[in-house]
C-alpha cells in the first residue's frame, strides 16, 4: 500500500520535474508600432503589451523596446537592456560627436545606433529582436533574438 502512494505522489511530481513545458511564445509576433510614426534614423523607445509564459503560467505584461527605422523603410527592434548588467539605457541624440548613442546610466556603456559597443564594459553589442513590416504595421517577435 506504501508503493502505490508513494507512486501516486511521485509521478505527477517527477513530471513536474522532468518534462519541460512548451515555449508557446517562440513564434508569436506582437504588433508594436505602425511604421508611419516613426522617423528614420530617430530611434524611439515603444511601450507595448505581450502575453508571456513564464514557466507554467501565462503573464499579460507592459513591456518596451526600442525601434530605428532605416531609411530603407526596415526597422531594427533592440532589446531594452544594456548587455552589460540588463540596466535601461536611453537615446543621447548629441551623444558620440553630434551623431548620438545609447547611453546606459548604470557603468557608463554605449552603443551606436546599429548597437555595436562604442564605449564602457558591455561585452556585446545590444541584443536585436526579429522584426517585419506588415501592413504599415510594425511586429516584432520578442522570444527570438536577431544578429
Amino acid at each position: 500500500m506504501g508503493g502505490v502512494i508513494a507512486a501516486a505522489a511521485g509521478v505527477p511530481a517527477a513530471l513536474y520535474l522532468l518534462v519541460k513545458p512548451k515555449n508557446k511564445n517562440s513564434g508569436e509576433w506582437v504588433e508594436v508600432a505602425e511604421l508611419d510614426q516613426l522617423r528614420a534614423g530617430q530611434p524611439e523607445e515603444i511601450v507595448y503589451n505581450r502575453k508571456r509564459t513564464d514557466g507554467w503560467r501565462r503573464v499579460d505584461e507592459k513591456t518596451s523596446t526600442w525601434l530605428v527605422r532605416t531609411e530603407t523603410d526596415a526597422v531594427i527592434a533592440y532589446n531594452p537592456a544594456c548587455t552589460h548588467l540588463g540596466c535601461a539605457y536611453h537615446w543621447d541624440a548629441v551623444g558620440n560627436a553630434g551623431a548620438g548613442q545609447f547611453e546606459c546610466p548604470c557603468h557608463g556603456s554605449a552603443f551606436s545606433m546599429e548597437g555595436k559597443v562604442i564605449a564602457g564594459p558591455a561585452p556585446r553589442p545590444l541584443d536585436r529582436y526579429l522584426a517585419r513590416i506588415d501592413g504599415g504595421k510594425v511586429l516584432i517577435n520578442p522570444e527570438t533574438r536577431s544578429v
